[in-house]
């Protein structure tokens, strides 16, 4: 659990006493020390304890697909075998993990024999970029707001989801002067087909300091909604829940008005690890399933499943009800019109909030080709659709991505008013009693 923290506090006397209770349980390394936050200059630690026994992260075991549980079965699903590599870069396989490699391809040739289409890298790309795809570019000017975002991350060592997997938004949000930061480190232990982000099997230790960090830099920013999401951490006991919960927690102390949106991975399925977070006081739990139920296995890492994503959203909500829910697809992959509405039907049977529509775009030859550019009228078809369907909100376009920047003004707007109608409806029912 984060911790319970005295609302008469100053932020930096918070932060100070939290910091002194856990560095002890840090390994602290050498490349973390050089970017602690200036108030913990003279905290010392034990450099050799290890992380893994600290209050930021819980103890919870992996849950196994035999779990007794019956809700953690419903999308507690096979995980796969790591095989995939991310930014088209192969992971090293075994010899089992190479037969299974070549029944799966065999598989796939089985599968082509349908009409449907599937995504390859390496296939023919659309022939040029279509006419809509223009984005403001960053400012060059050194007192913009995207030159003191820039700055406010890099003095903090702080990655973003923006840099590392190259939005094409970044000029407009950043000149916006936020942008959404990404925990755990910029390393992967996941291989997805789609995502510039680098991959490792063991990557860095996470920095302990890296809430506070985070927490800083928000604060300075000045904005009423923030992202948080991260790389996976199936390498994590609990996926980084824990982390993730602490982060909150830092930054609701420092604004309690300040909307907080997690982007987060699926947690291997662990139901404790989605309760840790969605009940850590954040306002949007947001997992993304990436793409139509056909195509997960050649977007995304074995170890992700379209039901186990479905899963954790609808899991965050049992655990933490009045909890906004939020996903996102990537369109242009090879999908069917009716395998989208089929998808928006399945994410509404779980009562998920928000879901976002974007158009892939190929980050490197590495990666899998564009099937196909979707034309902004069918991005506001799925649109419509999707309000039929219920949805409180629906971004569609061929530029929206889960963190954009237009749909978080809207979310803001959406969530206070709805909070400011419930408090009313209370304080009437009290005035009657």
């Amino acid at each position: 659990m984060s911790p319970s923290i005295p609302r008469e506090m100053s932020l930096l006397q918070m932060l100070i006493l939290i910091a002194v209770a856990i560095v002890q349980s840090f390994p602290i390394s050498q490349q973390h020390s050089a970017t602690r936050p200036a108030f913990l200059a003279n905290v010392h630690c034990n450099s050799h304890q290890r992380w893994a026994s600290s209050a930021l992260f819980s103890t919870v075991e992996e849950t196994t697909i035999q779990s007794s549980s019956a809700e953690s079965e419903k999308y507690v699903i096979a995980r796969g075998d790591g095989s995939s590599g991310g930014g088209g870069v192969p992971m090293k396989k075994s010899a089992q993990q190479r037969q299974l490699q070549q029944l799966e391809e065999e598989e796939s040739e089985r599968e082509e024999d349908d009409g449907l289409v599937r995504p390859k890298v390496g296939a023919p790309m659309p022939h040029g970029r279509p006419s809509w795809f223009h984005v403001p570019a960053p400012s060059a000017d050194e007192k913009s707001r995207y030159q003191a975002v820039k700055e406010s991350l890099s003095d903090l060592s702080l990655n973003t989801v923006c840099e590392e997997a190259q939005c094409p938004n970044i000029g407009e949000c950043w000149n916006g002067g936020t942008g959404t930061i990404m925990l755990l480190g910029d390393t992967c232990t996941r291989g997805c087909m789609f995502c510039a982000v680098k991959t490792d099997g063991k990557p860095p230790e996470p920095d302990p300091f890296e809430p506070f960090k985070t927490a800083e830099a928000v604060t300075k920013w000045g904005v009423d909604y923030i992202v948080l999401t991260s790389v996976d951490r199936d390498d994590i006991p609990d996926g980084g829940a824990q982390h993730f919960a602490t982060t909150v927690d830092l930054l609701k102390h420092a604004n309690p008005s300040l909307l907080v949106e997690c982007l987060v991975s699926d947690f291997q399925g662990d139901p404790e690890s989605v309760a840790t977070l969605a009940k850590s006081g954040l306002d949007v739990y947001a997992h993304n399933v990436e793409t139509v139920e056909r195509l997960q296995k050649y977007v995304r890492d074995n170890r992700a499943g379209y039901w186990q994503s479905i899963g954790t959203l609808e899991h965050a909500k049992k655990a933490q009800p009045g909890l906004y829910t939020k996903t996102s697809l990537m369109l242009g992959l090879g999908e069917t019109d009716e395998e989208v509405i089929q998808t928006m039907k399945d994410l509404r049977s779980v009562d998920v909030d928000v879901v976002t529509f974007g158009q892939y775009l190929r980050p490197t030859q590495n990666h899998l080709s564009v099937v196909e550019y979707v034309t902004p009228e069918k991005f506001e078809h799925f649109k419509k659709v999707g309000e039929e369907l219920g949805f409180k909100y629906v971004a569609s376009g061929p530029l929206v991505r889960s963190s954009y920047k237009a749909g978080e003004f809207y979310l803001t707007h959406m969530i206070n008013k709805e909070r400011k109608e419930e408090l009313e409806k209370t304080s009437m029912a009290e005035d009657i009693i």
